[in-house]
């Protein structure tokens, strides 16, 4: 199994609004994708501003390129996302998952 992290960051102001974006547009999507497995989306509040972490867990990184594109480890962004976030991460992170 292969975890991947992508990390984003909103004004305070954006915080609620972009949660319950990724909550009905991003999760569905998700789980719309064969090979998708489980998330686990995070947020807190630091300096004043939103941090937002998304880790989805998916078969292998064959599944991944089914979702996000052959340059798998770019970040993939929903057009919505320019409303919201303050930078746009170019690249996430994957982990085989060895244990859990």
């Amino acid at each position: 199994m292969i975890a991947r992290i992508w990390h984003g960051r909103t004004k305070i102001e954006d915080y609620e609004d972009y949660t319950e974006f990724m909550k009905n547009r991003a999760i569905s999507d998700y789980r719309k994708t064969k090979g998708f497995i489980k998330l686990v989306f995070l947020r807190n509040i630091i300096e004043n501003a939103g941090h937002f972490t998304l880790i989805t867990f998916w078969e292998n990184f064959e599944v991944i390129k089914n979702f996000a594109g052959e340059d798998f480890e770019k970040a993939k962004y929903y057009s919505e996302d320019e409303k919201f976030l303050l930078e746009f991460e170019e690249k996430v992170i994957h982990y085989e998952v060895f244990a859990e």
